[in-house]
């Protein structure tokens, strides 16, 4: 704080949801300990030119009833997979969706919460910290991790047990699927590539759920400056440097994310790149994992739970969230927190 202050650097001059995501600690208290730096949010990108295809978008609104185009909600995303799964194009046989299943890190963690914020879960009741029943393992949470599954059995190409951004990435770009799951960070190289960029890609923001609701994943990361480093002088010079606007600028027209409003709110910004628009969409729904010491141990649960369920296939998806609030108690009883 000392040196946002001294510095004349404003925490309301970035988005509101990259300081709370990035910088604040505790959440949701004027506690600064990095600047917002990258901005990043799970989206999706399609296929424009099969979408757009006469003879593939006479079959799907006879078979559907609704244009083909980038869904609005999960359902609408699913009939979309399903319609593309297995289809040959161009001689080429080619599948619904790639979606998050990686298992070692974060990644099934990352895309079954993307669908699952939507479907109304919570991790805690919000009048009660830390109270996880029934909110984590809801009915609504319970049909939102069963849709994750259902979407993998579905619609995933072979071979998808263990994906996250590169496998992700790979398969858009090989022309394997019709969709994509990943964090925005992806589309700068995406638009650029050759065989599946410019007027082929198109980008839309996460889904609805069934009630309407609308959340996507947060990404992205602050800079900050390790405490015990003997560089911090410079290290400072720097982050003064980086929260520059035209530094900011330049730094969006080169394929970064910039958080700062003075960048992401000028009346150029939605029209300077094929998924501008998209971005800021999708940042102004954004939610996040815990944000706790504990992060690794309740990031291994959440993994664990979601691959056994999803790719393994082992139990239902109430016997998942019901043992990761299990899993989750313990680990907040060790830190006496409960």
């Amino acid at each position: 704080n000392d040196f946002f202050d001294k510095e004349k650097i404003s925490m309301d001059d970035f988005v509101p949801a990259t300081v709370v995501g990035y910088s604040e600690w505790p959440k949701n208290t004027p506690n600064y300990w990095a600047l917002p730096a990258m901005g990043d949010v799970v989206g999706w990108t399609y296929r424009k030119d099969w979408f757009s295809k006469p003879e593939l978008q006479k079959e799907f609104k006879e078979k559907y009833g609704w244009d083909l185009g980038p869904p609005t909600t999960f359902d609408q995303l699913k009939q979309v997979a399903e319609f593309f799964q297995k289809r040959e194009i161009d001689g080429k046989t080619v599948y619904g969706a790639s979606i998050y299943t990686e298992r070692g890190s974060e990644g099934i963690t990352m895309g079954a919460m993307d669908v699952l914020y939507s479907y109304g879960f919570q991790y805690e009741n919000p009048k009660k910290p830390y109270e996880m029943e029934g909110f984590v393992n809801s009915d609504k949470s319970v049909k939102g991790l069963e849709f994750y599954k259902a979407l993998y059995d579905c619609c995933t190409p072979p071979g998808a047990s263990n994906s996250y951004m590169g496998e992700g990435v790979d398969a858009f770009k090989s022309g394997q699927v019709a969709m994509h799951m990943n964090f925005a960070f992806t589309w700068p190289g995406l638009q650029k590539d050759e065989n599946v960029g410019g007027d082929k890609i198109g980008y839309f923001v996460n889904p609805k759920g069934p009630d309407g609701e609308q959340f996507a994943q947060l990404g992205g990361q602050g800079i900050s400056v390790v405490s015990y480093s003997d560089k911090q002088e410079a290290a400072l010079k720097y982050i003064k440097w980086f929260a520059n606007k035209d530094v900011q600028a330049k730094w969006w027209s080169l394929g970064g994310y910039s958080c700062l409003n003075a960048v992401v709110k000028d009346p150029g910004f939605p029209a300077s790149q094929p998924y501008a628009q998209t971005f800021l969409d999708s940042m102004a729904i954004v939610k996040d994992f815990w944000a706790e010491p504990s992060y690794a141990p309740l990031l291994q649960a959440s993994q664990k739970r979601f691959h056994d369920y999803v790719v393994a296939g082992q139990g239902s998806a109430k016997d998942a969230l019901d043992g990761l609030v299990k899993d989750w108690t313990q680990v907040f009883q060790d830190d006496g927190k409960m």
